[in-house]
């Protein structure tokens, strides 16, 4: 990625929270929001009836995409973005990436970051890595040099990878999900497809609402891991890396 396009790959005014950095792990616990976010591989089939599904319900997901799939399906992406959802990078080959060394780690954000601005416009405003729930310091260091101020974690995960069926994965995410919850989830799994309904009622009855990561992490008190809460007073919780 040239120069001239990390500076306009930058998140937009309004795509990101701006005054948040380092990694977030999970937004408010005062305000009744969840972000539903998505490793976004497989079969698009099925990532077009999760999409209808939350949009239905009057939901917004966050998918963080593996490049070599908006490779394979380029009119994914703009199927995302055209349904308000938000559209990350999840690196282009989906490798462990905090194992790498910075040079290939650098390619692998920036590759994912190149089809996302060719394909949108904007590389999105979140970076999630690859096989890790947490960045380590130098891929947090890599993502900002790619145009990422904000990696996404999660505080729940759904399991839905291992395909446990969808009254499994049901009860995993409800049985943890709190206001301001970040819940991971994978596209291109059957049992998520049959579980969201369920999930989406859940929160529906408990009075949280299922919105995108920017939406929900604009607020004042998001829980971060990093450095700093830029221009950010207390109440927040700051989650240490064991």
């Amino acid at each position: 990625m040239t120069a001239e396009h990390r500076r306009s790959a930058r998140p937009l005014p309004g795509r990101g929270p701006a005054d948040l950095t380092g990694q977030v792990l999970h937004g408010s616990r005062s305000r009744p929001m969840v972000a539903l976010t998505f490793h976004g591989q497989g079969e698009p089939a099925l990532a077009e009836e999760v999409l209808a599904v939350a949009e239905q319900a009057g939901a917004r997901l966050t998918v963080m995409a593996v490049g070599s799939w908006l490779d394979d399906h380029p009119a994914i992406a703009s199927r995302i973005r055209r349904g308000g959802h938000d559209l990350g990078n999840h690196t282009q080959h989906h490798p462990d990436i905090c194992a790498m060394d910075g040079h290939d780690a650098l390619r692998e954000i920036e590759a994912c970051a190149e089809r996302l601005l060719a394909l949108t416009g904007t590389v999105g405003p979140w970076f999630r890595p690859s096989r890790r729930a947490l960045a380590t310091p130098l891929v947090q260091r890599l993502a900002r040099r790619a145009g990422y101020a904000h990696c996404l974690s999660y505080d729940v995960d759904s399991l839905d990878y291992t395909d446990p069926g969808p009254a499994a994965v049901r009860r995993t995410v409800l049985g943890t999900v709190r206001p301001g919850s970040i819940v991971s989830m994978h596209l291109g799994h059957v049992g998520t497809l049959e579980a969201l309904p369920g999930i989406l009622d859940g929160l529906r009855r408990r009075g949280l609402q299922a919105v995108s990561a920017t939406r929900m992490l604009q607020l004042p008190d998001a829980g971060v891991h990093g450095p700093s809460l830029a221009g950010i007073g207390p109440p927040f919780v700051r989650t240490d890396m064991s």
